[in-house]
């Protein structure tokens, strides 16, 4: 079970054009909204990524306003694993599981997913905070990394998981941000 104490959040190159052409992107976006703020409520350590910015382009305003004080890291390996930056913010973040999200859900996130499984970590790939052009494409990612150990979750499930007690400081805030 996830834990405030043990989690962390990986953001996957949402930026630019592609962002607004993934499949169900206004709700996607939303989602990830929802989660950066409830991550940043309960303090959970977030790395954000950016595919190649230059061409790309930059992280969407409505996440890059919320993510300020955590570390944006710019690669060019599709796994951000290939990048020494994002390792080592990893290892710094001191946690052994980590919440997996962004675009494309089948090249960027599938790969740095998998290369953080074999890295050693446990990821939860959350499914409502990911996103392909192509559905297919998405629901390929999905079942492979499924198949391959890492675990699906959502955004209520892995909020809940790691808010544990409706007396938690963070559960109203949870709500009124799902609501």
């Amino acid at each position: 079970m996830l834990s405030k104490e043990t989690t962390g959040l990986v953001i996957v190159d949402v930026q630019g054009k592609l962002a607004s052409i993934v499949h169900d992107s206004v709700q996607v976006v939303a989602n990830l909204v929802t989660l950066v703020k409830a991550a940043n409520r309960m303090e959970l350590p977030i790395i954000w990524l950016e595919q190649n910015p230059e061409k790309l382009g930059d992280t969407i305003p409505e996440l890059r306003e919320l993510l300020t004080s955590s570390p944006r890291i710019a690669k060019y390996t599709f796994s951000a694993c290939g990048e020494p930056a994002f390792v080592k913010a990893v290892k710094q973040a001191k946690r052994e599981n980590w919440l997996m999200t962004g675009i494309e859900a089948h090249i960027c996130v599938y790969q740095t997913a998998m290369d953080m499984k074999a890295l050693g970590y446990s990821v939860e790939l959350v499914a409502d905070c990911v996103s392909s052009r192509r559905v297919e494409n998405k629901d390929l990612a999905v079942a492979k990394l499924a198949r391959a150990g890492v675990e699906t979750t959502c955004l209520e499930m892995c909020l809940f998981e790691l808010i544990k007690d409706c007396r938690a400081a963070e559960f109203k805030d949870a709500l009124r941000l799902i609501k």
